[in-house]
């Protein structure tokens, strides 16, 4: 029961830091898209990256990194993107893989108690000090500890699992908007170029 305990409070800590986390780094994929859009056909892209400053989400931090090398080539802008995802992405998935093995480990640990409790309960009546009326009650209570150990396994396990649908899908869903996000604000400074104002982006990023 005692290593059960321990792999539930590492699963709710878990759950918990990631929920926090993954819920907070969430923004309104489609406001803030209308808004880079607005900001860049207006050739204000200096505005566009504060606002990606105030909003301080995985998603925001991407495209500002694209945006304060706007005054570069393509392939640089593409390039500043892509690395600011390889900081970020690893952050949204970071420890919610452990939520599976915890959830296994629970499991096998209650079944594991569940089979060390029977082999105690039928080794005590099976001593001859045992009194024969008190071994059907030694027994029970032996067999009800082992039982026990399974149910409390089992409902940790259901927790981690369910813990790790929700997480992963939401880890899922940022990532697919960082993918549309990210593609969507690169075509819309290669195709903007003549309108964007270099000056005030260097400002921006100073």
């Amino acid at each position: 029961m005692w290593p059960i305990l321990f792999w539930s409070i590492l699963t709710i800590g878990i759950i918990v830091e990631r929920s926090i986390y993954l819920f907070g780094a969430s923004i309104n994929k489609d406001v803030f898209l209308a808004t880079m859009q607005k900001c860049i056909l207006a050739g204000d892209v200096a505005k566009a990256v504060k606002m990606c400053s105030a909003a301080n989400a995985p998603l925001a931090r991407i495209v500002q990194a694209g945006l304060v090398k706007v005054n570069r080539p393509d392939e640089e802008v593409q390039a500043a993107m892509d690395e600011a995802a390889l900081r970020e992405l690893p952050r949204l998935s970071k420890n919610t893989p452990y939520l599976g093995l915890l959830a296994n480990l629970a499991m096998l640990s209650g079944l594991l108690g569940t089979v060390t409790g029977l082999i105690m309960a039928f080794g005590s009546v099976s001593g001859e000090s045992i009194d024969p009326s008190q071994k059907a009650r030694v027994l029970a209570a032996g067999i009800s500890e082992a039982m026990n150990c399974t149910a409390f396994g089992l409902a940790v396990a259901i927790i981690a699992l369910i813990g790790f649908a929700i997480l992963n899908g939401k880890t899922q869903h940022l990532e697919d908007d960082i993918n549309e996000a990210s593609v969507m604000v690169l075509n819309l400074v290669v195709t903007n170029r003549q309108k964007v104002n270099v000056a005030a982006v260097g400002q921006a990023a100073a």
